[in-house]
C-alpha cells in the first residue's frame, strides 16, 4: 500500500485532498441566523429519520437550499472532477468490456436514519474497515483515539476502548507476545463473538472483550517503519479452534490462537498484504495486496494453491459469499470481481464503481446481498439471487469508513467521515411481502 505518514489523528481526505463541505461550498444563502446555528447543534437537529426523509430533509442533513450548490449540480461537479487514486495507471476504458450491465433502480435496503452524534473517522486513505454491526441496533465504528458503540435502540453513542493514552493488556501466559502500547492510531478492525481485534498505524495488534474491561492483548507485530496493520479478523478453524489473522505492510501474515493470544505462525508474500479473508469452512484464506493478483492458500501452513488474475490494480477488500464457493475482490481499478474457488482460472461476473476504487465488501449472512463502498460518495448492494444483475445505488457525499450488514440481514449500516456532516447511516431491508413474514 502506498506509504502515509499521519502525524496527527484527524480526519483523513483522499490523497487529492478532497476539501470538506463547509469549505468547498463557500458562503450560505441568506436566511441563516445565530438562532438557527444553536438549533442546529441540539439532537434533533443533527439527526435524520426516514419520516424527515420522506418529507424532504437531505437524509445527511446538508441544507441544500442555503448552500451555494443544489444536490444534482454538485453531484455532476464530484463525478466530473473526482479523481481515483492508482498505483498501477490503467485504461478505464478496456474494463468497460468486462463489466456486467446491471439494473440500479432496485429498492433492496431502505433508509431509515442519520446521526452525527457519533462521527466515524479514518487515518489511512486505503483503509476503511472501521465499522462493524453486531446486531441490528449495535454498531462499533472509530472516533479518533476512541472506539464507539451506538445503540440504534436507544440512539445514544458510548465510548468503549481510548487508545490515546498507555495499553496495558490483562492477558499474559509464557508464550505470550504481549506488550504495553500507547498512543495507537487505529488503521483497521474487526468484531465478532464478542472480541474487538484492531490493527494500528505502526504494526500494532489489540484484543478486547466486550463484556471484559480494558484490553485482553496488546503488542506491536512488526518494527519496520512503514509496518501498518491493514487488516484484521477472527475465523473458525475446520475442527473449531477460533483464531485471529493479521495482514501488515511488512509482507507478512500472522496467525494467532484467540484463547492464549500466542503466535502459531507467519507466512510471508512477495508484497504488502493490504487485505486477508478466510472461506467460511476455515480451509482457504484469500490473500491481497500491493499486486494485481490474488492469492489463495492454505491458512495454517500458507502455501500458495492457486492465483486468481485479472484486476489490473493494487486490491484491499475481499469477502466471502456464506456458501464458501464464490470470493468477490475489490480493486483500485475501480472493480469488484467475483470468482468461484471451484473455476479459479477466472472471474465469472466483473462489477463496476461509480467513480473509485472498491475499498469495502461485505456479504449478508443470509448470502442475499452484496454490498460494495468505494472510497467516497457511493455504496451498491447487489441482489446475489438476481445472478447480481439488480443493484441498488446509495448516494452520499464524503469519505466511507466503513460499511456492514447486521447479522440478521435487517439492516446495513455505512459510516461516512466528513468534519461536517460525517455520521452513522442506517438502512433496512425493504420487505415488499412484510405482511407474508408476519404470518411465518
Amino acid at each position: 500500500m502506498a506509504e502515509y505518514l499521519n502525524e496527527e489523528l484527524q480526519y483523513v481526505d483522499d490523497y487529492f485532498n478532497i476539501v470538506d463541505f463547509d469549505e468547498e461550498f463557500g458562503e450560505v444563502r441568506s436566511g441563516g441566523s445565530d438562532a438557527e446555528d444553536d438549533v442546529d447543534s441540539n439532537k434533533q437537529k443533527m439527526d435524520t429519520s426516514a419520516g424527515e426523509a420522506r418529507s424532504g430533509k437531505d437524509v445527511q442533513g446538508i441544507p441544500w437550499e442555503r448552500l451555494n450548490f443544489t444536490r444534482d449540480k454538485y453531484r455532476e461537479m464530484r463525478l466530473r472532477q473526482y479523481k481515483n487514486y492508482e498505483n498501477v495507471p490503467s485504461s478505464r476504458h478496456e474494463l468497460e468490456k468486462e463489466c456486467m450491465k446491471t439494473e440500479k433502480g432496485s429498492s433492496l435496503y431502505g433508509f431509515q436514519f442519520n446521526t452525527r452524534l457519533v462521527k466515524p473517522t479514518i487515518v489511512h486513505f486505503q483503509l476503511r474497515n472501521l465499522l462493524w454491526a453486531t446486531s441490528k441496533h449495535d454498531v462499533y465504528l472509530m472516533q479518533n483515539y476512541s472506539v464507539m458503540h451506538w445503540s440504534s435502540l436507544l440512539r445514544r453513542g458510548k465510548e468503549v476502548l481510548n487508545v490515546a493514552g498507555q495499553i496495558i493488556p490483562s492477558v499474559r501466559s509464557r508464550d505470550s507476545i504481549a506488550q504495553a502500547l500507547s498512543r495507537v492510531q487505529i488503521s483497521t478492525m474487526s468484531v465478532r463473538d464478542g472480541l474487538l481485534v484492531a490493527g494500528g498505524f505502526q504494526g500494532e495488534l489489540l484484543c478486547k472483550y466486550l463484556n471484559r474491561p480494558g484490553v485482553a492483548f496488546c503488542t506491536k507485530l512488526a518494527s519496520d517503519e512503514n509496518a501498518i496493520t491493514n487488516a484484521v479478523d477472527s475465523y473458525r478453524t475446520p475442527n473449531g479452534s477460533i483464531r485471529l489473522i493479521a495482514a501488515n505492510n511488512d509482507c507478512k501474515v500472522r496467525v494467532l490462537d484467540a484463547d492464549s493470544f500466542t503466535l502459531l505462525g507467519h507466512h510471508s508474500f512477495p508484497w504488502s498484504v493490504n487485505n486477508t479473508s478466510v472461506s467460511p469452512d476455515g480451509k482457504l484464506l484469500a490473500i491481497l495486496g500491493d499486486s494485481p493478483n490474488c492469492l489463495i492458500a492454505d491458512p495454517q501452513s500458507g502455501k500458495v494453491i492457486g492465483n486468481l488474475k485479472g484486476h489490473l490494480d493494487y486490491s484491499f477488500a475481499s469477502a466471502w459469499h456464506p456458501d464458501g464457493h464464490v470470493l468477490a475482490t475489490g480493486n483500485q481499478d475501480t472493480t469488484c470481481r467475483l470468482w468461484d474457488v471451484r473455476k479459479l482460472s477466472e472471474s465469472f461476473a466483473v462489477l463496476r464503481g461509480r467513480m473509485g476504487a472498491i475499498r469495502a465488501i461485505n456479504f449478508s449472512s443470509d448470502g442475499r446481498f452484496m454490498a460494495m463502498a468505494e472510497p467516497a460518495d457511493f455504496v451498491h448492494i447487489y441482489d446475489t439471487q438476481s445472478g447480481y444483475s439488480k443493484a441498488q445505488e446509495i448516494d452520499l457525499f464524503g469519505e466511507i469508513a466503513g460499511i456492514s450488514f447486521s447479522p440478521d440481514t435487517e439492516a446495513l449500516f455505512v459510516g461516512v467521515a466528513d468534519r461536517t456532516y460525517g455520521g452513522l447511516l442506517e438502512y433496512n431491508r425493504t420487505r415488499h411481502n412484510h405482511y407474508l413474514d408476519c404470518m411465518l
